[in-house]
């Protein structure tokens, strides 16, 4: 009966130290790029676009039509996040403030940014196990595969497509998604 007991604390206090996976984009609470809490709660009614970032990958020019896709349609009711990450070949070695001023300088990047993170494996960050997890995202398993791959979620919070690294953030497609 002791053992039983002791087990039993042991599990629940597993349970009450593991993060919960929220069920929509809304749940989540991050880091910004600036060191600041950015509340994905803010982007409720919004179409978001979630990139893994990276500054010195074959795809970084991609930022450019990230900016251009931002900035034409961020006033109607759509916002691109950026998480930068170093998972593949180190191909975002710099700190926080590096990264920012590298978008600033060299794409004009306005839109948000959020503190770098990991995007695969055991450290993946919990926004990226909602985007990868069918469990959690209600929609399919994925895994992030380079970087500048995107994750469309819609207006209620949910996750509605995975796009590909190799498409362009200004394919024909997503903008029928954005303005539909």
């Amino acid at each position: 009966m002791k053992k039983t007991l002791s087990l039993v604390l042991i599990v629940l206090g597993f349970m009450a130290n593991a993060q919960a996976i929220p069920t929509s984009i809304y749940g989540f609470k991050v880091e910004d790029i600036s060191g600041n809490t950015f509340d994905f709660a803010q982007l409720k009614g919004k179409k978001v676009m979630i990139v893994n970032t990276a500054s010195e990958c074959g795809y970084t020019p991609q930022y450019k039509d990230l900016q251009e896709l931002y900035t034409q349609y961020k006033n109607q009711n759509f916002v691109i996040i950026g998480f930068p990450c170093n998972d593949f070949f180190s191909q975002e070695p710099g700190s926080n403030n590096e990264i920012a001023s590298f978008c600033k300088k060299n794409f004009g990047v306005t839109f948000p940014m959020m503190a770098k993170i990991t995007v695969k494996g055991k450290k993946k960050h919990p926004v990226y196990q909602y985007l990868t997890e069918k469990k959690h995202n209600g929609l399919q398993d994925s895994s992030v595969k380079w970087n500048f791959q995107k994750y469309l979620i819609n207006d209620k919070g949910v996750l509605e497509k995975v796009i590909p690294t190799g498409v362009s953030p200004t394919d024909p497609s997503i903008i029928a998604w954005i303005t539909k």
